[in-house]
């Protein structure tokens, strides 16, 4: 089947403009950087996707909407961009309420779109991967600096304004990968870790990765839980004000909630988090697999629930927030979830 060209693109979003944009392009068979792109010259703008050149923009803004998401989370986290720090493995945005890791390589494709209502200028920021897929946006709010828009398209605009992109396919999500044999050993080196940035790399030299490791370390390390733990956990640290520490990502961002959460909406499939500024919508169906995992620290012991899809995706990772706040009535928290079975050792 051919691919639709953008003049197709432009006919079948004007006989369909309320469906949201993601769900508009998988019914079409294409991607939602697809969609962007048929309208520049019109509504969008193609701006160079460089987070280096791009955030010292963002961070004058003002009060923005900040949207990362993945297939079955999306996290929006209203906010100032503040202190963007950039690193030749991830930047960072560590802003009090904005509060991004920023992987630059799928940074591939960024627009600035600009669609007119009855209430005035709709603005955002757009940023895709190779594949197409979003990786994070800027939704400019009433109160954000609008002033600064013409100079941020001046200065950000690509040259070469097409309206058809050349993107690669998706990237499979990465399976499981254990080594049953080489428990005793993941276990030895998770003793001696430090800091929870250790981890990743701890679990890559013994041939695994995140959800491998889960699978075969046993407790104390890796406790299974059930799939409504989830939604137990934003329930129960709403209920007894339990600050958190929320992590949901794609390969190009990982956006961090870090506070209270307050009123938590379930609507059929989803997890709502409906804080005025912080919203947080799961899909509760995708999750296949929760872990409640311990890691050592020098400043303590770390606890956290995490979710997978079946296929093997980390959905979010839900951590106690630590700054200024006792661990312990997070910790009972996490050791009060209803459990699955207990991971064999």
């Amino acid at each position: 089947m051919a691919k639709l060209g953008p003049d197709q693109i432009r006919a079948l979003r004007a006989a369909n403009p309320k469906a949201r944009a993601r769900d508009f392009a998988t019914a079409n068979g294409i991607t939602e950087a697809d969609l962007v792109a048929a309208f520049v010259g019109q509504t969008a703008t193609t701006l160079t996707p460089d987070p280096d050149r791009l955030m010292p923009w963002v961070t004058r803004l003002g009060d923005v909407m900040a949207l990362t998401r993945n297939d079955s989370c999306v996290h929006e986290r209203v906010g100032a961009y503040l202190d963007y720090r950039s690193g030749a493995f991830a930047s960072m945005v560590l802003g009090p309420e904005i509060d991004l890791r920023i992987f630059a390589k799928h940074w591939v494709h960024a627009f600035a779109v600009e669609d007119l209502t009855e209430d005035g200028p709709k603005r955002s920021l757009q940023v895709f991967d190779a594949a197409g897929d979003a990786v994070h946006k800027v939704h400019l709010k009433p109160q954000s600096n609008h002033a600064l828009w013409p100079d941020l398209l001046g200065n950000m605009r690509l040259a070469t304004q097409s309206q058809t992109l050349d993107l690669q396919g998706r990237r499979p999500v990465e399976p499981a990968k254990t080594d049953s044999l080489g428990a005793p050993a993941l276990r030895a080196a998770w003793d001696r870790m430090t800091d929870t940035h250790q981890f990743l790399g701890l679990v890559k030299d013994h041939g695994m990765n995140r959800l491998g490791a889960y699978r075969v370390a046993g407790a104390p390390y890796v406790e299974r839980l059930r799939p409504a733990a989830v939604s137990q956990t934003l329930t129960d640290a709403a209920g007894a004000g339990v600050p958190v520490m929320i992590f949901v990502g794609n390969a190009g961002c990982i956006q961090i909630h870090g506070g209270p959460i307050e009123k938590i909406v379930p609507m059929g499939p989803w997890i709502n988090v409906m804080d005025p500024r912080f919203n947080l919508h799961l899909r509760a169906d995708h999750i296949a697999e929760v872990y409640a995992v311990w890691k050592p620290t020098r400043t303590g012991d770390v606890f956290s629930v995490e979710a997978f899809t079946a296929e093997g995706d980390l959905i979010l990772q839900i951590f106690g927030y630590r700054k200024d706040t006792p661990a312990e009535p997070w910790n009972a928290l996490v050791r009060a979830l209803p459990r699955l079975e207990q991971v064999p050792a």
